[in-house]
Order: structure tokens, then C-alpha cells, then sequence
């Protein structure tokens, strides 16, 4: 297995421009996982890391994951490209991986471990695996919460200098090492005067809640269709795939 990950750590492309702003730690991190390291001793290695990581094996057999980080404030990780960026993760955004497992220790402690999860603990999977936050002006929303995808991507295209798309969730990154069109994120909208990943990952942590995420405050978006992420969006005959850029569904 770590001969995989060794292989796979080394197919990431680093200068892609949604892993560029990951390149810092995760390039590190691959080093040492090509040079024999286990994952989670490479992330261990990694300054200001908020959690130890440890092997899966330590995880305790009836434990559930999340409950099991929040009681020993350690990560059980696998030796795999998904838990590699979920370890990533933890780095770049402690504070908001913090508030997600706080949330869902509650929601463990309230309702204790189902095979349904229910409504918060099924949107809490959904923001850690996939989501991405927006900060753009009020124009570029207006469009992408109608599905405008011609005006959001062609009409309003100049705007999106004035966009950032943040991915957070790992199982995003993950399928963005090999990028394909029907990748999407869910999209939670971020407050736009953000000066760094510190500053926006200290307001997610404060304005995420379990009611707020139960309400399901995500919208679709085809990462691919960024303008300047993908050079055959230049063409714009790329919007028209509707198996893809899906319009929104009538009530």
C-alpha cells in the first residue's frame, strides 16, 4: 500500500491551480512519503500541525472515527492519498476541521453511532469531504444560485477577478489529482474581506453550526469551470454540457 501512495504522492501536480495553494506542505510531505515515511509520521513532521496523527491501527475497535479524535485529540490515518489530504487539511484549516469534530463528537454524544446518521452529521460529512468556500462579489452568487452558468462563467467572466474559490473538502482534492470535468464542489458562500487562509479559517469556524449545516447551505459548482483553472473552458462551448452544468430544478 505505502508503494502506491509513494506513486500516487508523486503523480500530484502541484502546480494546478486549485493544489497550488497547498504546494507549501503538501510537497514536503510527498518528499517524505517517497522517502519511506508512513503518512502519518510525514504529517507529524509538518510545524503546526493542531492534531497528532497516528496509524489506523490505533483506532479503538467500537470507537466511532470522529468520537475518536475528539476524546484523544488524535487523527487515525491510512496510508492513502484520501487520508493524505485529510491530513493536509487538518494543517491548512485547523480551526474549522476543529469545529467539524466538535460537532459531530455532539452529535455522537446525543444520538450515538446509527447506520443513518441523520441530517447534521450527513451535512458535516458532506462540508469535510467536498466542500469549497466563495468569496466573490454579489453578482457572481446571484448567478450560480440561479445555475446561470452562461452568465456566471461567460457574461460575468471579468468578475471572477475579483472571485477566489478556496477547496477545503479532502475528497474534492483528492479526485482533482486527476481532474475531470463532472468534478463539483458544494459551495459555501464565505464573507469576501478575507486577508488570509488564517483569517477565513477562523471565520468558517465561528459561522458553521449544526443547525446551519442541517439546512443544507451549499450550492453546486463545476470546479473546472473557474475561469483560468482549466484551459478548455476557454472555449465556451465547454458551458453547454447540461449533464454537467445541470440547470436548476423547477419547484
Amino acid at each position: 500500500m505505502l508503494a502506491d501512495v509513494c506513486g500516487l504522492s508523486g503523480h500530484i501536480d502541484w502546480d494546478r491551480p486549485w493544489l497550488d495553494p497547498w504546494r507549501t506542505s503538501g510537497e514536503r510531505v510527498a518528499q517524505a512519503i517517497a522517502g519511506g515515511a508512513a503518512i502519518y509520521e510525514a504529517l507529524n513532521s509538518e510545524p503546526g500541525a493542531p492534531r497528532r496523527f497516528v496509524p489506523q491501527s490505533a483506532l479503538s475497535p467500537g470507537v466511532a472515527y470522529e468520537q475518536f479524535i475528539f476524546e484523544t485529540g488524535t487523527v487515525p490515518t491510512r496510508d492513502n492519498l484520501h487520508d493524505l489530504f485529510n491530513g493536509l487539511c487538518w494543517i491548512r484549516f485547523p480551526e474549522t476541521k476543529k469545529k467539524l469534530n466538535q460537532l459531530q463528537a455532539a452529535e455522537i454524544a446525543s444520538a450515538g453511532v446509527t447506520p443513518l446518521r441523520g441530517p447534521v452529521r450527513d451535512a458535516l460529512t458532506v462540508f469535510d469531504e467536498n466542500a469549497a468556500f466563495l468569496l466573490a462579489p454579489q453578482a457572481l452568487w446571484d448567478a450560480l444560485l440561479a445555475r446561470d452558468w452562461q452568465q456566471l462563467f461567460v457574461g460575468l467572466r471579468p468578475l471572477w477577478q475579483q472571485a477566489q474559490l478556496v477547496l477545503f473538502g479532502h475528497a474534492l482534492l483528492e479526485k482533482l489529482v486527476d481532474p475531470r470535468k463532472v468534478i463539483t464542489a458544494h459551495v459555501y458562500r464565505a464573507h469576501p474581506a478575507m486577508n488570509s487562509i488564517a483569517d477565513l479559517d477562523a471565520w468558517v469556524a465561528q459561522d458553521i453550526s449544526a443547525g446551519k449545516l442541517a439546512s443544507k447551505p451549499f450550492t453546486p459548482l463545476p470546479v473546472l469551470g473557474v475561469p483560468g483553472w482549466w484551459a478548455e473552458n476557454e472555449n465556451f462551448s465547454f458551458y453547454d454540457d447540461s449533464l454537467v452544468f445541470r440547470p436548476k430544478r423547477s419547484l
